[in-house]
């Protein structure tokens, strides 16, 4: 149980940026993503998805900034359409913690006006710049690891869940997979092209 209940403080040092997810304004970068999608009502086993990804830095603050993290234009010829919801995270120049609230939109201005980064948990944290990062809870096994320019973020459930992020350094958000079950449901897309550096 106290693993549940520990919580890191992100280190309020002067924000030098995160090299893994960097924008140099508000403006919103898009990219394409493609990959596969499968379920128990697709029949073909695994069949290809494309989507459009874009990225916007929502709050930018002398310790850190807040992103926002968009998958539209969801393709495939599966006859029920996917959705996946916006991701948020909270960046400083050691982390990237998801932002999971009830309304993450009121939650950017209330975490934005902060003179310091809040307390996360440590089963929040997506992203580091050093060393390497382990967390166990119940049945959950999360690694970040950092593979030349990669920062690679796994988490599995025995039963077969799991979830998977690679950041890359410049670039930002260039994989992003996420499943349910023995192949019960799931998607795997990677970036193709940016519009520009994030």
């Amino acid at each position: 149980m106290g693993a549940l209940m520990m919580t890191m403080l992100i280190a309020a040092s002067g924000y030098g940026t995160n090299p893994f997810l960097h924008a140099p304004n508000d403006q919103p970068v898009s990219a394409k993503f493609r990959g596969t999608e499968w379920g128990d009502e697709i029949e073909q086993g695994e069949i290809p998805l494309a989507a459009r990804v874009v990225t916007t830095r929502m709050a930018n603050m002398p310790w850190g900034a807040i992103f926002k993290i968009e998958f539209t234009d969801l393709k495939s010829s599966a006859q029920k359409r996917r959705e996946i919801r916006p991701d948020y995270f909270v960046v400083t120049d050691a982390r990237i913690v998801l932002l999971n609230e009830e309304d993450n939109d009121a939650a950017v201005k209330k975490i934005s006006a902060l003179d310091k980064p809040p307390q996360f948990e440590q089963s929040e944290i997506y992203g580091i710049t050093s060393g390497k990062f382990d967390y166990e809870e119940g049945l959950w096994k999360t690694t970040i690891r950092l593979k030349d320019n990669l920062c690679v973020y796994d988490a599995n459930h025995r039963s077969g869940h799991f979830k998977k992020i690679i950041w890359k350094k410049g670039v930002g958000l260039v994989e992003y997979a996420s499943g349910n079950g023995a192949h019960a449901d799931g998607y795997r897309l990677k970036r193709e092209t940016t519009t520009q550096k994030q």
